[in-house]
């Protein structure tokens, strides 16, 4: 099968072709395993951490790729959840070792034994991926495969994220950053709180615009002077700077959640500007955001085909893999980016 494959982490401001396009063995269903014959998968963040080494792969060579869309070709033994030609998504959960306490908790998002799709298993930037059944999510008929593919990562991690800012209805809501993840929370956020004034703090006049074309009630860059102060803000950047300006924008007792799997080295000085009095003083509040559990990903299909929310997607085929990175880097982003098998 055709699958792109990164082979090591590298510095992507001098390599800007870290995949490579491969004919790969079709992988074969082990237990309770369903084989899936991808349609689409989104194209993420993450995945340069991936191969800058913030987040590195467990193996080489891997195949990327955590919100792939696709049909059930073949089960496993013993797999019986889904039949052949139901359609099911992938998300960053992989696996996790369902017996510790965050597990039986419902915090299998904490679970020492997490695995990432894409990072510790194989993912789907291929023509085929295997998963366990109970690691597979039925995807609402509402969407396209290409709709559906965003919503598995970009959407379950904003769910995620909004619940954990404690936002409610008529407070006002920042959102520092507006890639894949924040244009969804901001659709999320008017329906589910429609008193609530959504601010939003993005580095580029097109990400600005485009957030003001989707309800945004101001928009402006990092450092710009939103027309009030913020309940709540949740921050998607990969950079320090813009946490340091989210915490100046939040009112006393607000809350900052950090929706990021690591963040890039470039700017971290600039935490040494955080002033006590400033930054965090008035019992301000720092809350990271830590991977997503099934439940996020099924709740959220739910309610975006409830909604419906419909992620603004650009497409490209498999083997431009690397140019949807590539502009991922450069911030060249409206909506998300997912590659069309």
């Amino acid at each position: 099968m055709r699958a792109m494959v990164l082979e090591n982490v590298c510095d992507l401001s001098r390599e800007r072709a870290p995949l490579r396009l491969a004919d790969v063995p079709r992988p074969v269903p082990g237990e309770r395993e369903v084989l899936v014959r991808v349609a689409a998968c989104g194209v993420c963040h993450t995945e340069l951490d991936e191969i800058e080494g913030r987040t590195p792969p467990a193996f080489f060579p891997i195949i990327p790729g955590h919100q792939a869309v696709g049909r059930v070709e073949e089960n496993g033994i013993g797999a019986h959840r889904f039949g052949p030609g139901d359609r099911v998504g992938v998300a960053w959960i992989n696996s996790a070792c369902g017996t510790c306490g965050f597990c039986r908790s419902g915090r299998e998002n904490l679970c020492a034994s997490f695995r990432a799709t894409g990072r510790d298993a194989h993912g789907g930037y291929a023509e085929y991926l295997a998963v366990h059944e109970d690691f597979a999510h039925p995807i609402p008929s509402a969407f396209s495969d290409a709709e559906a593919a965003p919503l598995l990562c970009a959407g379950a991690i904003g769910y995620r994220s909004l619940a954990l800012t404690g936002i409610r209805d008529g407070q006002t809501l920042g959102l520092s950053g507006f890639g894949g993840s924040a244009h969804l929370v901001l659709k999320m956020a008017a329906h589910r709180f429609p008193r609530t004034r959504v601010l939003v703090f993005a580095r580029s006049v097109s990400e600005q615009a485009f957030a003001r074309e989707l309800g945004a009630a101001w928009a402006g860059g990092h450092d710009g002077a939103p027309p009030e102060a913020c309940d709540a803000i949740m921050d998607t950047t990969p950079a320090w700077s813009p946490i340091v300006l989210a915490l100046g924008n939040l009112k006393p007792g607000g809350r900052l959640v950090i929706n990021a799997i690591r963040k890039e080295d470039a700017d971290k000085d600039a935490l040494l500007c955080i002033s006590y009095p400033e930054h965090l003083w008035m019992e301000k509040e720092v809350k990271s955001v830590a991977n997503v559990t099934r439940a996020d990903v099924t709740e959220f299909l739910s309610l975006a085909a409830e909604i419906p929310i419909r992620p603004e997607v650009q497409l490209y085929p498999l083997e431009h893999a690397n140019e949807a990175l590539m502009e991922l880097k450069d911030g060249k982003v409206r909506g998300s980016k997912v590659l069309q098998l």
